[in-house]
């Protein structure tokens, strides 16, 4: 925040909740719940994420903002270029530069394919390719979207992403646009 002027404190909320999703909204509202009464003002750095609306049900009820989208890949690509990336192949797997850098963690060990790489076959039966959404495509994150497109067996494709959508959409936030 500190990079662009923002006067925020940012209260990170684990990421791997993202593989659960049916625990975002009871997760926010427990750090709304220890936020409350510390801030004039709380904004919830998540789109809808999977919640299908628990996350705005919170949001409404406490009266907080939350980022627009359905997920985290519409304010990396915008919600046409994805919309456009799945209509081109249904069958297509989204990175984004977390997701490369925590492949290990987030998908190889949570699914268990370090211990049963059988279920690779199981899980990603259906995709066809993956495609790595990158704000900063370094030759180091390069070999890590390689490696986990190796890993699944799909060839990889690059979108160069703009992380001004982002950027623009925190903005929104921390000024109090709705979402």
């Amino acid at each position: 925040m500190e990079r662009n002027g923002w006067a925020a404190d940012v209260y990170p909320l684990p990421p791997l909740l993202h593989n659960r999703p049916e625990r975002i909204a009871a997760a926010v509202e427990e750090a709304v719940d220890e936020l409350v009464g510390r801030y004039d003002r709380i904004a919830i750095a998540y789109a809808d994420c999977g919640t299908y609306g628990a996350l705005d049900e919170v949001c409404d009820r406490r009266g907080l903002q939350r980022l627009p989208g359905l997920h985290c890949y519409d304010l990396y690509a915008g919600p046409d270029r994805i919309t456009q990336l799945l209509e081109e192949e249904p069958g297509t797997y989204l990175l984004t530069d977390f997701l490369v850098r925590s492949f290990e963690r987030s998908v190889i060990q949570e699914l268990g394919l370090d211990r049963f790489p059988e279920l690779r076959d199981v899980y990603f039966a259906n995709y066809t390719r993956v495609v790595w959404l990158t704000g900063s495509p370094d030759p180091a994150l390069r070999l890590l979207a390689d490696q986990a497109a190796a890993v699944l067996s799909l060839p990889l494709t690059i979108a160069d992403t703009r992380l001004d959508r982002l950027g623009q959409a925190l903005a929104g936030l921390l000024a109090g646009g709705r979402r």
